[in-house]
């Protein structure tokens, strides 16, 4: 429904689905924290820890770190305070740029992920996946990928 302004309000049909996305969309991440509770990590932590596990020698420079887990640089650099604190990474200089420091994985926290990530598998699958069919799963990537895209691209990640 259009209005005088030119704004065009959800159908009934937008809005559930809208809707039905937020809902999921936190009560989702609410239920993957308190799975992650036992192992006194937190949902950034994950994150965090993935995107170290999954980089070339379990590095990432702390910019890049940022941009790939959404969070301003200020807030990153807490968080790997804390994290740094907990032994599971450390920073490092970066040689080839004075300003520049690295997030570095730490065996401590290597060994964390190997315990934690079957759990956190087995997390997803009991609350996401395992509830959607295999034809559902694809529909809903399919529906999601290219607004992922947009969003990437508006913020320069394309």
């Amino acid at each position: 429904m259009d209005t005088e302004n030119g704004t065009r309000w959800l159908s009934d049909e937008e809005q559930r689905t809208w809707r039905a996305h937020l809902e999921v969309s936190r009560l989702l991440m609410h239920q993957l924290e308190r799975d992650l509770q036992p192992f006194g990590l937190t949902n950034n932590d994950y994150e965090i820890l993935v995107n170290l596990s999954e980089s070339e020698d379990h590095r990432m420079r702390m910019s890049d770190l940022a941009t790939a887990t959404l969070q301003s640089k200020s807030r990153l650099s807490h968080q790997i305070t804390r994290m740094e604190t907990a032994g599971l990474v450390r920073r490092e200089n970066c040689e080839s740029d004075r300003r520049g420091l690295f997030a570095v994985l730490t065996d401590q926290g290597w060994e964390t992920m190997r315990e934690v990530a079957p759990h956190h598998v087995a997390s997803v699958r009991e609350h996401f996946i395992d509830l959607l069919s295999p034809e559902d799963l694809k529909a809903l990537h399919a529906a999601l990928a290219p607004i992922a895209k947009r969003l990437r691209t508006t913020r320069g990640r394309a």
